[in-house]
C-alpha cells in the first residue's frame, strides 16, 4: 500500500511540474489599470501603411461612414491639428510627405504634372529607407499631378491611377494592390524594382475630397465617397491580415486637404490648415491624444523610427516620440539583405 502510495505522488508530482512548465509558457495578459493606454500584442513594426487622403476631417467621422478609420482613430495615437504645408495643395503637400521637407526647401508650388521640372532633387523617405536599412517602397497614387513625385528607383515601386481614367477609383487602386502583393509574394517579383513585399506602402485615397467638391461637402455622394474610402482601407488591412503582416504593421493617416477644401486647385486658402495624423498598430500607443507639435513633415523621420532606422543627417523631420509605446526601444536593426 506504502509503495503504491508512493508511485501515486510521483505521478501527481510529475504531472504537477509538466502543467507548471507549459502554464509558464503561456504569456498572462493582464487588464490595465483604469487611465492606462491597452498596449497592442506585438510592439515590433516590420511594415508600416500610409493612407493618404483627401477632403476628410474629424467631422467626416460623426455620420459613422467610416468605421475601419474610426477603429485605427480609437485604437491608436491621433491629433486633429497637425500642421501642413503652404500652398496646402495636392501636389506640395504630396512632396513634403514624401521628402520631409518644407515647400520652400522641396521648391514645388505648383499643382500639376510638368514634365520639364522634373522630379525633386531632394532625397526622399524612400532613400532613407534604403540607404539606412535596405528597405523596399510601394506607392500607389491616385492622381496625374503626383507623377512628378515618382523619380525611379530600384527600392521603390510607383503605380498610379489617375483621374483621367475613368475606370480609375479606389477599388481599381486596391486591386492593383492584391495584384502586386500576389506576384511580389511569388518569389519572381513583380517586373518593376522590389521583388518581395515592400516595407513601406503608400495608399493615395482622394475620393471623398473630389466628391465634395463636385457635390457638396454635405452631399449624399461626399457620405458615400467616405464609406468608398474606408472600405478600400479594409480591403488593404484584410491584405495584409492575408499575408500575416498586419501584427507587425503600423498604419499612419494624414490627409492632403480637409473637409470643405479643394486639394486639387489653384488657390489655397491663406494659412496652412490642420490636418488629421492618426498612427495605430504594432508599437503604437493606444488610446493617445498627441501632445506634442505635429507637422506632415515629421512624417517621414516617424516612419523611419518605427522601422527602428535612423537617416545620420540633418533633415527638416522630426519623430512623434510620444506614439511610441514605453517598451519599444529606439534601437536599430540591422540592415536588410538585398533581393
Amino acid at each position: 500500500m506504502t509503495h503504491r502510495s508512493s508511485r501515486i505522488c510521483t505521478t501527481l508530482g510529475a504531472l504537477l511540474a509538466c502543467w507548471l512548465a507549459i502554464g509558464a509558457s503561456i504569456p498572462v495578459y493582464a487588464t490595465p489599470l483604469a487611465g492606462e493606454a491597452a498596449a497592442p500584442l506585438n510592439s515590433v513594426t516590420e511594415h508600416v501603411i500610409l493612407f493618404v487622403l483627401e477632403g476628410f476631417s474629424q467631422d467626416s467621422l460623426k455620420s459613422g461612414a467610416m468605421p475601419v478609420l474610426s477603429k485605427l482613430v480609437k485604437e491608436g495615437s491621433v491629433t486633429w491639428s497637425a500642421n501642413a504645408v503652404q500652398p496646402a495643395l495636392r501636389l506640395p503637400m504630396m512632396a513634403s510627405l514624401v521628402t520631409g521637407l518644407p515647400v520652400e526647401k522641396h521648391g514645388i508650388t505648383w499643382n500639376s504634372f510638368e514634365f520639364s521640372r522634373g522630379y525633386p532633387r531632394a532625397p526622399s523617405l524612400f532613400d532613407y529607407l534604403d540607404v539606412a536599412g535596405g528597405r523596399d517602397s510601394a506607392v500607389f497614387f491616385m492622381d496625374e499631378a503626383l507623377y512628378q513625385l515618382a523619380k525611379p528607383a530600384p527600392y521603390t515601386d510607383y503605380q498610379l491611377c489617375g483621374a483621367l481614367r475613368p475606370e480609375c477609383g479606389a477599388q481599381k487602386l486596391v486591386a492593383y494592390i492584391q495584384q502586386y502583393f500576389q506576384k511580389a509574394s511569388s518569389g519572381h517579383g513583380y517586373g518593376h524594382a522590389v521583388h518581395a513585399l515592400p516595407h513601406l506602402l503608400i495608399v493615395h485615397l482622394p475620393e471623398a475630397g473630389r466628391a465634395g467638391v463636385l457635390h457638396g461637402w454635405n452631399s449624399k455622394e461626399y457620405q458615400q465617397a467616405l464609406k468608398t474610402v474606408d472600405t478600400a482601407m479594409k480591403s488593404v488591412l484584410d491584405l495584409f491580415n492575408h499575408y500575416n503582416l498586419l501584427d507587425r504593421t503600423a498604419v499612419l493617416v494624414t490627409t492632403l486637404s480637409t473637409k470643405g477644401n479643394d486639394a486639387g486647385g489653384e488657390t489655397t486658402q491663406a494659412e496652412a490648415p490642420a490636418v488629421p495624423w492618426i498612427v495605430s498598430g504594432a508599437g503604437i500607443a493606444r488610446g493617445q491624444v498627441i501632445r506634442q507639435p505635429v507637422s506632415i513633415i515629421d512624417t517621414g523621420a516617424t516612419v523611419m523610427r518605427m522601422l527602428k532606422l535612423e537617416t545620420h543627417t540633418e533633415w527638416d523631420s522630426k519623430v512623434i516620440e510620444e506614439i511610441f509605446q514605453n517598451d519599444t526601444a529606439a534601437r536599430t536593426v540591422p540592415r536588410a539583405k538585398k533581393r
